[in-house]
């Protein structure tokens, strides 16, 4: 079977597929290809995008900000380890959202990500993702090739996931074998053959190295085939910067340098099947607007997000914008989101598979009322 080196990474990064195309399932032409990049630990918005046109930014953070910052518009710049970032931007294949978070204030990583992955407002009220149920609204198949399938793509019925394996002497089945026993059986014996043919592709997956950009290289590729995987999952952890954060450089410049070079692999693996793709990154909190004693930052509420992708025809920061003096902060400490992030993940699924904004809002992330924005980012 597949070597686990495949899919778990020591760097602290891994790759998860999911949408595989199956027997009995028809494969639209127009379903978009989506990457979701996992920031773990809280990544700190106002470092990664920091709003120089805000004049309190400067008397709250002095020692957080990059002396060398990519200027995007007279109120926003960009962290320079977002270089190839920048330059999506100015191909006006990116867009940013700011002052943005999931409806979550209590701080805890723990329920953090689990909201940002379930949708809900509730942590560890639901067993399914939010990017699982809007496959099954899609009509994509919810089945992931991963380690321990994550939860933002398990869907609600008939979930299945990869447990890889290396022991010796053990060789995947021939395609043939299955398709003969296939042929002799329907049913419930029919499935599981179905289940072991996707094990089986796993295989013809290429080895991989173990940091971020080359996981998202592979996993573009994947996307990229005809019978590729509609979904691709890429987990960066460490952004918990309590202490020695960095500015030009340090340990969140470095994060920031992997997120970078994420984007570019997606890019340059997903080849001409980028222009109908959207990748976007996802973190359960922001950080405090201030440095703390260890020259680092807490757990905060407001962030910025970063998306890129073929299917946004105008770069853009979209940002309700809350200020950061102490009387703009939440409970005078934290950058105050203004924006609900399920409301961009809501319009990346419009965007990549055809879904009805109010039918996301609605079945996805149990929201009527979440705010519809598609435009801003996916408009021409």
């Amino acid at each position: 079977m597949i070597n686990r080196r495949h899919f778990l990474a020591a760097s602290g990064a891994s790759v998860f597929f999911a949408g595989f195309p199956m027997r009995g399932y028809a494969q639209r032409a127009e379903v978009g290809k989506v990457g979701v990049i996992l920031l773990e630990g809280g990544m700190d918005g106002l470092a990664a995008v920091p709003p120089v046109g805000d004049q309190s930014l400067k008397k709250q953070r002095k020692g957080l900000i990059a002396s060398t910052p990519i200027a995007l518009n007279p109120f926003f710049a960009l962290h320079p380890s977002l270089a190839q970032f920048a330059r999506m931007l100015a191909a006006n294949e990116a867009a940013i959202v700011h002052a943005t978070s999931i409806p979550y204030q209590k701080r805890s990583h723990f329920e953090g990500q689990n909201l940002m992955q379930s949708g809900g407002r509730e942590a560890f009220a639901s067993q399914s993702g939010w990017l699982g149920r809007a496959m099954e609204l899609a009509g994509i198949p919810g089945k992931a090739l991963a380690l321990d399938m994550p939860l933002i793509v398990r869907g609600g019925e008939d979930l299945d996931n990869l447990f890889p394996v290396n022991l010796k002497n053990v060789v995947p089945p021939k395609a043939e074998l299955i398709a003969l026993l296939e042929a002799e059986h329907d049913g419930d014996m029919q499935a599981a053959l179905e289940k072991l043919r996707i094990r089986a592709m796993g295989e013809a997956l290429m080895p991989l190295r173990r940091n971020p950009g080359s996981l998202a290289l592979e996993a573009g590729k994947e996307m990229a085939k005809p019978d590729g995987p509609n979904v691709a999952v890429v987990r960066i952890t460490d952004f918990d910067t309590h202490a020695h954060q960095g500015t030009n450089d340090g340990m969140l410049p470095q994060r920031l340098a992997l997120i970078d070079e994420t984007f570019k692999g997606f890019k340059t693996g997903l080849g001409p099947a980028w222009k109908n793709s959207i990748i976007l990154t996802l973190t359960e909190f922001g950080r405090t607007v201030k440095e703390n004693g260890s020259e680092g930052t807490e757990h905060g509420y407001g962030t910025a997000a970063l998306l890129a992708g073929g299917l946004i025809k105008r770069a853009n920061v979209v940002a309700n914008w809350p200020g950061l003096s102490d009387k703009e902060l939440f409970e005078g400490r934290d950058l105050m989101a203004t924006l609900d992030y399920r409301a961009v993940c809501a319009a990346a699924m419009e965007a990549a598979f055809g879904l009805d904004h109010d039918l996301v809002a609605d079945q996805v992330f149990g929201e009527k009322n979440l705010a519809h924005v598609h435009g801003l980012i996916f408009g021409a």
